[in-house]
């Protein structure tokens, strides 16, 4: 292989720029031209690609986002708009294709696939939710975005000794405001894969201003329901005051931390050797600290991800 692309789709996410220059510079030295692909999968389609080299990443691997930029494509979606793709790659003579984003962008990676265009995916998402890795690229630095956040919210819940409660990002996976919520000490947590009961909520708050406990942190993920609504229900149900804070894209802006970029490099460099391999249609992770590669077809048909209810279990034992 003497040619291959990498593009982001998708949200972005800390830790995508880390991922890029660990492509770019990976497949260099093992003198592989790369060629960027600019405005995901819409770029791909109208042919916004570029020969990278190494000044071309140099000094992104602190920087929050994606140098190469995001957009939303809906004609991607349809047969045509992805031979439209595979046609911009083969007249450059790209060979195979790195893509580094969440659900939808490994969507887009399974279709080429599909037709016969090799892709790696490289799992990039704060929401933690790809099957086959223990850990997304940007979760990390999203989580503690968001605990630090919690920590400055609780100082003022104190002061006015109050009820806050705090929307997060995760419409489908609730990781974010469960680790977050843990960590945070928070006292309630609602996330999607679980229900919640209003009444079992609000006996716990009030208990806990029985006992003399004077401020409290609720933690919504945005897939349950929005943090307006539940203060709504709490007012309704317990007629309990609260305030309420929505992070929103806060939570996706920011320098990686260490560790971000550590298991973005490490991802990066594993998406090259797969394609020098001659290897296609897989994707990426790290399962017990230990790279790992799989079919991305059938991960995306069979596997989901699986939030660790240990942990749900374990934020409601200490938030007693």
């Amino acid at each position: 292989m003497k040619k291959i692309g990498v593009l982001t789709s998708g949200g972005d996410s800390p830790g995508m720029n880390p991922a890029i220059r660990a492509v770019v510079r990976k497949a260099i030295y093992h003198d592989i031209e790369v060629y960027g692909i600019y405005g995901g999968y819409a770029g791909l389609i109208s042919g916004e690609i570029e020969k990278l080299g190494l000044g071309s990443v140099g000094d992104i691997i602190h920087r929050g986002g994606t140098m190469l930029h995001s957009a939303r494509c809906p004609e991607f979606k349809t047969k045509e708009g992805q031979q439209k793709g595979i046609e911009q790659l083969r007249a450059r003579g790209i060979e195979g294709l790195v893509v580094i984003g969440g659900d939808g962008s490994y969507q887009g990676a399974k279709a080429l696939t599909e037709q016969g265009y090799p892709c790696i995916g490289v799992p990039g998402t704060i929401d933690n939710d790809i099957p086959g890795t223990d850990v997304t690229i940007g979760f990390d630095t999203a989580l503690n975005t968001v605990i630090d956040a919690v920590d400055k919210i609780r100082d003022t819940a104190t002061s006015h000794e109050r009820t806050f409660i705090i929307e997060v990002m995760g419409r489908d996976a609730g990781d974010i405001a469960l680790c977050a919520g843990l960590a945070g000490g928070a006292e309630t947590i609602l996330i999607p894969e679980e229900n919640y009961d209003i009444n079992e909520i609000t006996e716990r708050l009030l208990k806990g201003q029985e006992r003399g406990k004077k401020h409290s942190i609720i933690i919504v993920a945005e897939g349950v329901c929005s943090g307006v609504k539940f203060a709504d229900e709490l007012q309704k149900a317990a007629n309990l005051e609260t305030r309420v804070s929505v992070l929103g894209h806060i939570q996706r802006g920011g320098s990686p931390t260490a560790a971000d970029r550590v298991l973005a490099s490490r991802l990066g460099a594993k998406a090259v050797e797969l394609l020098i391999e001659g290897k296609g249609g897989r994707a990426v992770g790290i399962e017990n600290n230990e790279l790992v590669d799989y079919d991305i077809v059938e991960a995306l048909e069979n596997k989901k991800h699986k939030l660790d209810l240990n942990l749900y279990k374990l934020s409601k034992e200490l938030s007693i």
